[in-house]
């Protein structure tokens, strides 16, 4: 009998799921018989079909809609095809399907191309989870559950059924999708897993909380617990017993030209967890949801190459928090093997990269644009959150990547506690005068995880207090806080919105970051970006 993955909606419907990918390659290598159903991407194109369109916006006047509803076919073609490289074609074709998916939007409930949001329902209130695994509050996916995913899971007749919950936005689809399919299989065993039920671990097992629907919980890394699972045995697998396959992805379910890419983009990580692991904002410093693990480098190019070559696509995302320092090393050393292939990913500002014939050999090997999380232009800023990185090595590097042709997504955060008005002078300041080294940018503002560091002695970083977790929303993953000073998240919101955003370089800089997808479809844009670069 089979074992069945799932990937609930909603996320950005850029690219198959890993975690599902990872786990159909340790099962199958177990001689398990393995199903999977990225249903988030089901889900988009449930809703964007034509005929569905057509009899929800029947008795619309609205010019707006109307002109989006006939260009549906064409927008949905323009996100999947090199049309979709042209930014204001691009631009308009996410414009038209976010319209069109707002028809769906009831009083609570918001759907975007990147998001999905409930104003009365939260993901971090068991009560709410109940609701709708119950079926008391439905979601705007109920009608694609019941007609459409929950009569194709019931004819495959799994023996077990595995959802993978990441993020936020899934969570009430989620646990809705587990009540139907508790009802409808009422002895199918359904496990939860994924990096939000583990984020979780510590206040489900705190409050002794039973979440609705499933019948096991499994954190950390899926394979070992799933293993178990599906070939009903005791013995205590770990990584290391299939570490080859865990590194080689199966994407054998995935329907890549389906996806909304201009180009088809494959996931791949090599490693788990942060190598850094020191950043007091980051839970992965003070518990880490992923301890660091990394494969073999020397498999990394390799598995790259043939991924590639099965699956007819060109560009790679590597997934790692932080790509280490070794695998770069050896992408620079592999330009042959890789050759034609494109990848990106998180790096952190290593000293290695102060070397421009080293990132000389990385922009040959295919690297089309990295990551980077500089948080801050202030040096005091980066020391107190313990970064480990020095600005006069960011400019260094930002100078190298911009020659070598590798575009730059930076990321910034305002609103760190000790953070001073001047310190985010010092951010626009830096990020004007390094403006023409800058692809693109994300701008935001700090939420503190339950588990940062910076709670560990909060009056070091002008913290006066922190706010109880609410009653009704136990599983929060953020920590509200108080400091000691007039400059807070309200004051670094202002600064963003006014002074960062109302600086003509920053903003020509936003304006070029593709809507709603980001980080996932930058690379599309990379050359135009540097292009524009060399104008500023």
């Amino acid at each position: 009998m089979t074992t069945l993955l799932l990937q609930p909606p909603a996320l950005k419907v850029a690219e198959p799921p890993l975690a599902l990918a990872i786990l159909c390659a340790h099962l199958r290598a177990r001689g398990q018989q393995v199903e999977a159903i990225d249903s988030n991407l089901e889900a988009y194109l449930f809703l964007l079909e034509d005929g569905r369109l057509k009899d929800r916006c029947a008795d619309s006047s609205d010019t707006a809609l109307r002109r989006a509803l006939k260009h549906r076919a064409e927008s949905l073609d323009v996100l999947r095809s090199a049309a979709g490289t042209n930014f204001a074609r691009y631009n308009t074709a996410v414009r038209y399907l976010n319209r069109l998916l707002a028809l769906w939007n009831t009083a609570d409930e918001k759907l975007t191309l990147g998001d999905y949001q409930h104003s009365s329902l939260s993901p971090f209130a068991p009560e709410d989870l109940e609701r709708t695994a119950s079926g008391t509050s439905p979601t705007l996916f109920a009608d694609y559950f019941t007609s459409r995913l929950v009569p194709q899971i019931e004819a495959i007749n799994p023996k077990l059924i595995a959802i993978s919950i990441n993020y936020l936005h899934q969570a009430l689809p989620a646990f809705e999708l587990a009540g139907l399919l508790r009802r409808a299989l009422p002895d199918t065993p359904l496990i939860a897993g994924g990096g939000l039920i583990t984020s979780w671990q510590q206040m489900i097992k705190e409050l002794q909380l039973q979440l609705p629907a499933f019948d096991h919980l499994v954190f950390g890394p899926g394979e070992t617990s799933l293993c178990s699972l599906a070939t009903q045995s005791d013995k205590p697998y770990t990584l290391a017993d299939c570490s080859d396959i865990a590194f080689t992805p199966d994407f054998s379910f995935a329907r890549c030209a389906d996806y909304l890419s201009p180009r088809p983009i494959l996931p791949l990580t090599a490693s788990r967890g942060c190598y850094w692991r020191k950043c007091l904002f980051c839970p992965e410093a003070a518990n880490p949801v992923h301890p660091y693990s990394a494969f073999p480098n020397a498999q990394l190019a390799q598995t790259m190459r043939e991924l590639a070559d099965k699956h007819g696509v060109n560009h790679i995302q590597l997934t790692d928090n932080a790509i280490p320092l070794n695998m770069l090393r050896h992408l620079a050393d592999n330009a042959n093997l890789l050759k034609g292939i494109h990848w990106f990913g998180f790096v952190r500002f290593e000293k290695a990269l102060e070397d421009a014939d080293f990132v000389e050999r990385l922009a040959k090997s295919g690297c089309k644009m990295l990551q980077l999380g500089l948080e801050s232009g202030s040096q005091q800023v980066l020391d107190r959150l313990q970064k480990g990185i020095r600005l006069d090595a960011v400019e260094r590097i930002l100078a190298n990547l911009r020659q070598a042709g590798i575009a730059t997504f930076v990321y910034i955060m305002l609103g760190t506690p000790g953070e001073t008005e001047r310190d985010a002078e010092l951010t626009l300041e830096f990020l004007e005068k390094h403006a023409a080294e800058i692809g693109f940018l994300n701008l935001a503002i700090m939420n503190m995880p339950r588990a940062s560091g910076l709670l560990e002695n909060p009056e070091s970083y002008g913290i006066s207090a922190t706010d109880e977790i609410a009653g009704d929303t136990p599983l929060g993953l953020y920590q509200r806080f108080h400091t000691d000073s007039t400059w807070n998240r309200a004051s670094a919101r202002r600064f963003l919105n006014q002074r960062l955003l109302g600086s003509a370089k920053i903003k020509a800089i936003v304006n070029r970051t593709p809507p709603l997808f980001t980080s996932n479809h930058a690379l599309f844009f990379a050359d135009a970006a540097l292009t524009a670069q060399g104008t500023e």
